[in-house]
């Protein structure tokens, strides 16, 4: 069978492409090793976490209301299950094979290998392609840990459906899965210990975020940093880590343990080589500024391509892929204002650089920071975090950062100011209705112009025109 667009990996990136491609006019494959689309991010990712997530806030403010009145509650960790069980198959409806059908395109469940640059056999079937999407995704990393396997483990692809609630459990990994499974679990009731090599959890944010997000879960679960597990043994019904932490040996008992220690490529059946594709050292398909492989006809988005592994990303890179694939309008994908979220409470909102990076890349930077204890709608709700804004000389965002109550809604002005080319006094000259949680933005905006203003010799010049004016 002959196809213009064959697609492989049926996740974020996958179903927009062959969705837009689908829609117009081409003729599409879609493969995928599930028996239902919606890739990693609907089954054992964004959809469950967050769903979990949901269940465990609820039950946490429950169970504070509840004590505050003498009674004891205890999650049911089934009816937990059961309720992202509901929001997984919800979701999933909208990314059924019905769907995909009606646009017109062929779906294959089954896995995909090249057999040559133009062949890919599935389920013993000869599919021939005109161009290609190579979406396959990523699974957890699973580290070299002597004795892990015999103790065994839960990942992001198990955690969500084990059997028994663990008591005790152990995270190695203080990245965005770890810390949002292990607020959860905690939040649930688990006693739980992110063991993190770095010197501070979310290695990836501005530091003034580390600093006091770990601070922050530390009142809810033990946070071992610059730790690593050595090896794990079994003692009875419990799983012992062996950790190393300033050359010293210690021993932590865990019912279970989870692994967020990052991802790797799922291109190892791939037999990308038979099609001449290029890997790196980690098994990422290499591509161009315009998502194409060293073979030209082959394209590549999400995970695989090891860019930013999140779902809003590979649906972006699905949609630059349609254009250059089917019209050859050469766009390129741009990463500058792609901005991310760590779903934990209070939320964390990340988008362009760090201060740090910043400061590397453009010498002299000017920070805009405002704690939202000062900001009326979180005094009445009795929240904290904060905003900061990082600028250059002539006012152009490179940066912005908050932890707050749904930090990740209330920023997406930044996004548009930032990816507008637009100037922080923008920020600061909106109408924010009072009291709303993104006052906070304007009140980090405004101290833009008091320092333009009331801090500099312009405010001797208004004074004296002041008294003069009549």
């Amino acid at each position: 069978m002959k196809y213009d667009l064959i697609v492989i990996g049926g996740g974020s990136g996958g179903l927009t492409a062959a969705a837009g491609a689908a829609s117009f006019g081409a003729k599409v494959a879609l493969i995928d090793k599930r028996d239902t689309l919606g890739g990693d991010c609907l089954h054992v990712g964004c959809v469950p976490s967050k769903a979990l997530i949901h269940q465990a806030n609820e039950f946490y403010i429950g169970r504070k209301a509840a004590a505050r009145h003498g009674y004891n509650l205890n999650a049911d960790f089934d009816q937990v299950k059961n309720s992202v069980k509901t929001a997984v198959a919800t979701i999933q409806h909208h990314d059924s094979d019905d769907r995909f059908e009606q646009l017109g395109v062929d779906i294959f469940h089954g896995t995909a290998e090249f057999s040559s640059s133009h062949e890919v056999i599935v389920n013993g079937q000869k599919l021939i392609g005109k161009r290609f999407v190579i979406a396959v995704g990523s699974s957890p990393l699973i580290p070299d840990i002597d004795g892990l396997k015999e103790a065994g483990f839960q990942t992001n692809e198990t955690i969500f459906s084990m059997p028994v609630f663990p008591k005790r459990l152990a995270i190695i990994g203080g990245g965005p899965i770890g810390v949002e499974m292990g607020q959860a679990f905690a939040r649930l009731g688990s006693e739980v210990t992110i063991i993190d090599r770095s010197s501070k959890i979310l290695a990836k944010e501005d530091e003034d975020v580390r600093d006091f997000m770990t601070a922050k879960l530390s009142e809810e679960m033990e946070i071992r940093s610059k730790t690593e597990v050595e090896k794990v043994s079994l003692s009875g019904q419990s799983k012992v880590l062996h950790l190393v932490s300033d050359q010293k040996g210690e021993m932590l008992e865990a019912d279970e343990i989870l692994l967020a220690m990052g991802r790797v490529p799922n291109t190892k059946g791939l037999k990308a080589d038979k099609a001449g594709v290029d890997l790196d050292d980690k098994g990422h398909v290499k591509v161009n500024a315009y998502l194409q492989t060293n073979r030209k006809h082959i394209f590549a988005a999400g995970d695989v391509i090891g860019q930013y592994l999140f779902t809003h990303a590979a649906g972006q890179e699905g949609k630059t892929i349609v254009q250059n694939a089917l019209f050859g309008v050469k766009g390129k994908i741009s990463y500058d204002h792609m901005p991310w979220n760590v779903y934990t409470r209070p939320e964390v909102f990340h988008l362009g650089l760090t201060e740090k990076e910043a400061k590397e890349q453009h010498g002299n930077v000017t920070i805009y920071k405002k704690a939202l204890d000062e900001v009326d709608r979180f005094v009445t709700e009795q929240e904290t975090g904060f905003v900061k804004l990082i600028m250059d000389q002539k006012g152009k965002i490179l940066g912005a950062h908050a932890v707050g109550e749904g930090a990740g809604d209330w920023m997406q002005s930044v996004v548009f100011a930032k990816s507008s080319g637009k100037k922080l006094r923008s920020l600061s000259g909106m109408v924010y209705p009072y009291p709303n949680r993104a006052a906070g933005i304007q009140s980090a905006a405004d101290l833009y112009w008091r320092e333009k203003l009331f801090d500099g010799g312009l405010k001797k010049w208004a004074a004296r025109y002041i008294k003069w004016f009549r």
